[in-house]
């Protein structure tokens, strides 16, 4: 920033230095030529002829250094055919007279030629020439009475015009530098002062990874606010994590420990049906690993802004899937076929699969899955002709280990993942009764993706 807004000064400030240079010099040129005009009319003014038909002038110029030799303002009058009528400042000097261009109008130039400023002494530096660069004003035109055209010339030296441009382009510079300083100072003390919060974030998130503080406090500018409180959020989103994997392991652990002291129990006491013992509590081992591991797949992908799922494709792939292992089972689909949740296609796969499932094995042989959307959220209803389920049994169904029907093969945990799952990416689960089919009815609330 201070780089860019530095070259961009610099750059600005010497465009407009030149250009503002390029008008004052203009102006104070222009101010010494109009000296120089008005000095040759008034030549012109006070020019007649004398009895000789040479030029004389009636009255002398005001300018007293025209009469001092070698002072830096002259004039000369000359025609073809007579000696130049020079002023007595250019003392044994003529100025050139160029008869190639007609100066019938003011011609003002500069002119390389030297006028001595006089005689050489043992005190004058032997390197200076002597020498002074005039700026010559001239115009033509015949006097009344006389055949000759004349050629009026004015001439100053360029010293006074040099200075004071000289002057000006000083007083310029070093404005122009003074003016550059205090931009450059001042834009860096405002990129200091405007990064300052940003240095106090840095701080404060030093503080946070080194456990001194649990968010980033203080009040911050508006323009950094949304930030610190996206940084407060992703802290707390992470704090959540790291305190559900540590609900998790501390779960897992208690889920596991009674299955292995039985195991352990049955092992040191020389039970005759060990093998079947660690069989059956491996098998509860297994589903309890399986319901912890869903649940910690699903924490870890629920913050994805990438997690969509398409729902009409698993509807069919799980309709496809449950007709084969229950054949003599009708299942029907229906909804919108363009729906997309923001889940993870193999977690909607589970959970339907398991909706689906125990629809097909507890219903009485027809099931019916509708999609559709409703205000933000993606709803599946899935239906079946069963018995259905007490509603003083409805909440319970979702505990861990709960089955109402002993009668057929399970585990008791798949409603209980169902549930989990939803509610970690934001959706609800409930049972309800079906109008249509007079079984149970399970209505299932996701979050649409955008």
């Amino acid at each position: 920033m201070l780089l860019v807004a530095t070259a961009w000064i610099m750059l600005l400030l010497v465009g407009g230095g030149y250009a503002l240079d390029r008008v004052l010099t203009t102006a104070v040129t222009r101010n010494f030529d109009d000296q120089l005009d008005y000095l040759v009319t008034s030549m012109i003014v006070s020019a007649e002829l004398g009895p000789n038909g040479e030029v004389v002038l009636n009255r002398e110029l005001a300018d007293q250094r025209f009469l001092e030799p070698n002072s830096g303002a002259y004039w000369q009058i000359s025609g073809k055919g007579f000696e130049p009528f020079p002023s007595r400042s250019l003392w044994d000097r003529k100025l050139k007279v160029n008869q190639i261009h007609d100066d019938r109008d003011l011609h003002i130039y500069d002119s390389d030629e030297f006028v001595d400023k006089g005689p050489r002494n043992a005190d004058r530096d032997p390197n200076d020439p002597g020498s002074q660069r005039l700026r010559i004003a001239e115009r033509d035109l015949k006097l009344p009475g006389s055949p000759v055209r004349w050629r009026f010339q004015v001439a100053q030296s360029r010293e006074t015009l040099d200075a004071q441009i000289a002057a000006l382009r000083r007083t310029l510079v070093r404005s122009f530098v003074l003016l550059g300083l205090g931009l450059i100072v001042m834009v860096g003390l405002q990129t200091w002062y405007g990064l300052l919060p940003l240095r106090r974030v840095r701080t404060e998130i030093a503080k946070l990874r080194g456990g001194r503080s649990r968010r980033i406090e203080g009040s911050m500018p508006a323009e950094v606010a949304p930030m610190v409180e996206e940084l407060n959020a992703l802290v707390e989103h992470n704090d959540r994590q790291a305190e559900e994997a540590r609900r998790h392991a501390g779960n897992l652990a208690h889920a596991l420990k009674t299955p292995l002291s039985v195991i352990m129990n049955a092992a040191a006491a020389g039970q005759d049906d060990l093998a079947p013992t660690i069989i059956r509590e491996a098998r509860t081992m297994r589903r309890q690993i399986d319901h912890h591991l869903a649940r910690a797949r699903a924490v870890g992908r629920r913050g994805s802004a990438h997690s969509r799922a398409p729902v009409w494709p698993s509807i069919e792939a799980v309709e496809r899937a449950v007709a084969r292992l229950y054949p003599n089972i009708r299942i029907d689909v229906d909804g919108a076929k363009d729906l997309i949740a923001h889940i993870e296609r193999q977690d909607l796969d589970e959970i339907l699969g398991n909706l689906v499932e125990n629809a097909a094995k507890y219903g009485g042989g027809s099931v019916f899955i509708t999609a559709s959307a409703q205000a933000g959220f993606v709803e599946i209803l899935v239906e079946d002709d069963g018995h259905g389920i007490p509603e003083a049994d409805r909440l319970r169904i979702f505990d861990r280990g709960v089955r109402l029907d002993s009668g057929k093969p399970g585990t008791g945990l798949g409603m209980a993942i169902v549930r989990d799952v939803v509610e970690i990416y934001g959706g609800t689960v409930s049972l309800e009764e079906s109008e249509d089919l007079g079984g149970l009815l399970v209505r299932l609330r996701l979050p649409a993706a955008a």
